[in-house]
């Protein structure tokens, strides 16, 4: 059976870094607040004029330039902040790494969108419809956001991440074990943009403003969080056949340092094998995990043959999990 392989790693953030003090300055926090709670320190942020699409053919670029090729049969972009509502962001992605033409698409799973665009570019090389495929997650998340909030404004980032992936054997580094998906829309109001959708379209008359920005219930997240990403993490070693003390790397969600302790505690995993990235990017959301992936993988954390699992639970609600061993990869 084909199976898809990582080939190639890149990412990419905004040259724009937004300290807590940056923060505490126009809202009221502090970065004592901010760190304790979070973990965050700093987060990068766009600049006027700065799209989904620069940041996410930034990190496609490196992504490229680590898997020694300039070209793949196909472009799969996880984001929730796309640059326009319509039309997808991925075939102006295409076009800006010369691909024009390539199919083109975007996911949305919010912070499990990597995962399914892993998923789906995994069926395109399984079913013969690909040999490659370059699969992104890029967020503008701090266009979502209300400034005056405390409680989501601190915690969000935005950045790329990408990785090529190419048909392989399912025994060999960098092969993507199952991935474990789920979702639950009876709990889409705890993550949620309620306007500029069908179902409350701008203008709307009547609408609360605060409608037109990002919301989370963050207590409920946590808890769902942790059960959802610890099940399936479960479920996507079974399918591997490790257990947790095979697990070299346990690359969660880089949402909150809490949750990302807790996720480890409950699959019995160390703490010490946490990959840790969100300190320096804060939540980017769909960017979280290969932005965390390219980071661990730049620095050595991620060393060739390690035992990886990667977990997130993003809005819908979405989660996700799955299994590999990293590869040899060549840093772009």
């Amino acid at each position: 059976m084909t199976a898809a392989v990582i080939s190639g790693i890149g990412a990419w953030l905004p040259p724009d870094v937004v300290g807590n003090d940056d923060l505490a300055a126009r809202m009221d926090t502090s970065d004592e607040w901010i760190r304790t709670r979070t973990g965050i320190r700093t987060r990068h942020f766009v600049s006027a004029g700065m799209p989904t699409s620069h940041l996410a053919a930034e990190a496609g670029a490196r992504a490229l330039q680590s898997a020694g090729t300039a070209d793949v049969d196909a472009v799969v972009l996880a984001t929730t902040t796309p640059d326009r509502p319509c039309p997808a962001t991925a075939p102006e992605v295409a076009r800006r790494l010369g691909l024009t033409g390539r199919p083109a698409f975007d996911v949305s799973a919010v912070c499990t969108g990597f995962l399914y665009a892993l998923t789906t570019a995994a069926g395109m090389i399984a079913s013969g419809a690909a040999e490659q495929v370059l699969v992104i997650g890029a967020e503008a998340f701090s266009t979502l956001i209300d400034p005056q909030d405390r409680s989501s404004g601190v915690v969000f980032g935005d950045g790329a991440g990408a990785v090529v992936l190419r048909a392989g054997a399912p025994d060999e580094p960098g092969a993507l074990g199952r991935i474990v998906l789920g979702s639950d829309g009876s709990l889409a109001d705890l993550i949620t943009v309620r306007a500029g959708g069908s179902e409350q379209p701008r203008p709307h008359p009547g609408a609360d403003p605060a409608d037109r920005y990002f919301s989370m219930r963050g207590r409920e997240v946590f808890g769902h969080a942790v059960t959802r990403m610890t099940e399936s993490a479960r479920a996507a070693l079974a399918h591997t056949g490790w257990q947790p003390d095979d697990v070299d790397r346990l690359v969660g969600h880089q949402a909150n340092l809490r949750i990302l302790h807790a996720v480890a505690e409950q699959l019995d995993i160390p703490v010490e094998r946490l990959v840790i990235h969100l300190d320096r990017v804060g939540n980017t959301a769909a960017a979280s995990i290969p932005l965390a992936l390219a980071h661990a993988h730049g620095t050595g954390e991620l060393a060739p043959g390690s035992r990886v699992v990667l977990a997130a639970f993003g809005g819908g609600a979405t989660w996700g999990a799955t299994a590999l061993t990293w590869p040899t990869l060549k840093s772009a």
